[in-house]
């Protein structure tokens, strides 16, 4: 991922702002596990942040339309006008259509990827990345803020072209932009539901540390099947100080 790797942990110390992909690294442990030690630096990495600095390695300081993360498999990145062309080839594959929601078309022509992009790359705060390998968009990795009272939480979502399944880049990808999230919006819980059908993802949100919540039981229907879907949720745990990241003046 272009970071240091933590003795602690084994995952990269220095992943996204804040230091919160440290902090979550920790969390994806058992529980208790030197957790009062990560929390300590935390808190000094969290206190000593100031939003004009990039304090951390391979994270760009973010504005609309800049963010990157690079990762050891690829890259997440904001999306670019040039992406049309590769995500509509890539896209427009029924296998990723029949594990998607009904909003990703099929079959998926230029048209919508130049409309897709036009979309996201407008949309305040900016939620939806390209995941890009080579400088070719070859994915995509987004989440939905939720509002009101349940404001700390968001639903996470991805697909990758069908030549790069099976090589841990969507566990990568899943893991740094959930921290990324988490950092980014003060959020206490990114959850998903993917199809009970689609076990390949329920594997990688259970790699990427999230844990099976419960099975909705014939909630959605999909190409004229209802189905159930999974319910799989990332807790940030209490004992971590969330609080440390809220922008000031926000709401607790």
């Amino acid at each position: 991922m272009g970071a240091r790797v933590d003795e602690i942990t084994g995952f990269p110390k220095a992943l996204i702002n804040g230091g919160l992909g440290y902090l979550t690294a920790v969390a994806r442990l058992a529980p208790g596990v030197r957790v009062e030690q990560a929390q300590s630096e935390v808190d000094a990495i969290a206190h000593a942040r100031r939003p004009s600095e990039s304090r951390q390695a391979g994270v760009r300081e973010y504005t609309p339309g800049s963010m990157q993360l690079t990762l050891k498999s690829c890259d997440v990145r904001s999306y670019r006008t040039a992406d049309a062309e590769p995500l509509a080839r890539h896209a427009n594959n029924r296998k990723i259509w029949l594990n998607l929601r009904d909003a990703f078309p099929h079959p998926y022509a230029a048209k919508d990827a130049r409309e897709f992009i036009r979309s996201v790359r407008h949309r305040t705060p900016e939620t939806t990345f390209a995941i890009a390998m080579g400088g070719e968009a070859v994915g995509s990795v987004g989440f939905v803020l939720r509002h009101d009272v349940e404001r700390v939480s968001a639903e996470i979502g991805y697909w990758l072209a069908e030549p790069f399944w099976g090589r841990g880049i969507a566990t990568e990808v899943l893991m740094a932009v959930t921290d990324y999230a988490i950092v980014t919006h003060a959020l206490t819980r990114v959850y998903a539901l993917p199809f009970a059908w689609n076990a390949a993802s329920c594997r990688v949100l259970e790699k990427a540390g999230y844990v099976l919540e419960g099975r909705l039981r014939r909630s959605a229907i999909k190409n004229g099947v209802i189905t159930d879907q999974m319910q799989y949720a990332f807790i940030v745990p209490e004992s971590l100080n969330v609080d440390d990241l809220l922008p000031p003046g926000s709401p607790g």
